[in-house]
């Protein structure tokens, strides 16, 4: 059996509060090329999670929140947002699941933040097609944090 405890949780929020992108993941999948792949993901706040889609291949993927909280947003192709909700399990809020070709991203809002994300393997990395164009690059960290910022307005509006 693979345990989900507070063990691994802390554990793995330790590997990323020492990450430079401040998050870090621990894998359940044997490999990458399981047909789902399966794993925790612990972020601190200001980790920036570009807005994606996963289209070609297409897959849904599911977030659910262990702890912490996180605002969950949807977009248009257009990078409007159409739908955004917080993540929190004080709140009997636990997650979501993203259609395939939705534009999406999450922002971390209390520091110790882990969830549970569940898709379709094998595991691909993603194409330049399925990085939003209408947000900044990764590389880009001052675009990076305004662009979190803005939509930090946007939270439960």
């Amino acid at each position: 059996m693979k345990l989900i405890d507070k063990k691994l949780l802390d554990e793995t929020t330790e590997k990323a509060r020492q990450s430079p992108r401040l998050r870090m993941n621990y894998n359940f999948h044997e490999s990458p090329d399981d047909p789902i792949n399966r794993l925790i993901n612990a972020m601190e706040p200001d980790t920036y999670l570009r807005p994606h889609r996963h289209k070609n291949p297409d897959k849904n993927e599911v977030f659910l929140i262990l702890r912490g909280k996180a605002a969950l947003f949807l977009f248009d192709d257009n990078g409007n947002i159409t739908e955004n909700i917080i993540l929190d399990p004080k709140t009997g809020t636990y997650g979501g699941e993203i259609p395939c070709n939705v534009w999406h991203t999450l922002i971390v809002l209390e520091s110790g933040s882990v969830i549970y994300e569940i898709k379709q393997g094998p595991f691909i990395p993603l194409s330049p097609e399925n990085m939003a164009p209408w947000s900044p690059d990764t590389e880009d960290t001052e675009g990076a944090k305004k662009f979190m910022n803005k939509l930090k307005s946007f939270i439960n509006k």
